[in-house]
């Protein structure tokens, strides 16, 4: 199991981009469109700039939902390749079976 803290973290950074998520867009279309004055579009980088960093969608971990394990992340399970092994081989994972040979 990850540390509790790291988890809370990563899941607070998800509500943090939520949150700004509209904000962020706006201000990006008018940093990218050419047409509007250089002025402007420094302004709204300034403005860009002086939102929380935890509300920058790359700033969110990868984490597995079953043990909060950040490495070994499959993103269609949204789990580790841990716990995907591990519910395999008891059966809780519909179609998964444990290979032998």
């Amino acid at each position: 199991m990850a540390k509790t803290s790291a988890v809370e973290k990563n899941n607070h950074r998800r509500a943090m981009v939520k949150q700004y998520a509209a904000r962020r867009a706006r201000l990006k279309a008018i940093i990218m469109d050419q047409k509007v004055p250089l002025e402007e579009r420094f302004r709204a980088s300034i403005q860009l700039a002086e939102l929380p960093r935890n509300s920058a969608k790359v700033r969110i971990r990868n984490r597995c939902e079953v043990t909060g394990r950040p490495r070994g992340y499959y993103r269609k399970l949204k789990m580790s390749r841990i716990a995907l092994r591990d519910l395999g081989s008891f059966g809780h994972i519909p179609g998964v079976v444990k290979s032998s040979w």
